[in-house]
């Protein structure tokens, strides 16, 4: 029987010599890889209540839509710097060669709602710490944050384990 790991497409040297890209395109192209992945990272929520699924710009989008589906509860986006109409709020992250900036709206979450981050790669975790810091400033209860993979030798996960952030990841690759 298949794993996940199965659908996903490595690609040498992309988007600079020495990387391996983890392509995850090809699990969703596949509907049963895609179903699979979807099933996955739901299961050890079940029976936990979620008021809504934020997903971190733009793969985070796709799995977090079918999440929330799934949970029959809404969605909310977190994006990129300027991406987003009306009041925002913002988060800066270290990146290895500079700072980005994530954004989510001002009104997206309300205090004490229950919600589950959600996108494909954990690398460093910077992405994934603004995206927390985000829900938190809104007054929201980030219950864990899930991932299609996780690359162990950028720390991200001990990062968001030390900020007491339960993780789930459904594989892992060596390597950068």
């Amino acid at each position: 029987m298949p794993n996940i790991r199965d659908y996903i497409r490595s690609i040498a040297d992309f988007p600079h010599e020495g990387i391996i890209f983890r392509d995850v395109t090809t699990l969703f192209a596949d509907a049963r890889g895609f179903r699979m992945a979807i099933d996955q990272l739901l299961h050890p929520y079940a029976g936990i209540p979620i008021d809504k699924v934020v997903g971190l710009e733009a793969r985070g989008f796709i799995l977090g839509g079918a999440l929330a589906h799934q949970l029959s509860t809404g969605f909310v986006p977190i994006r990129k710097k300027g991406k987003l109409p009306g009041a925002v709020i913002s988060e800066a992250y270290q990146l290895e060669y500079g700072e980005a900036v994530m954004e989510v709206h001002d009104d997206a979450l309300k205090p004490g709602e229950r919600v589950l981050i959600v996108d494909d790669l954990l690398a460093t975790g910077g992405t994934a710490e603004a995206g927390i810091k985000l829900c938190r400033r809104l007054g929201a209860e980030v219950i864990g944050c899930a991932f299609v993979i996780d690359l162990p030798e950028l720390g991200g996960r001990a990062k968001l384990e030390q900020m007491q952030m339960p993780v789930h990841v459904l594989t892992s690759f060596e390597g950068a």
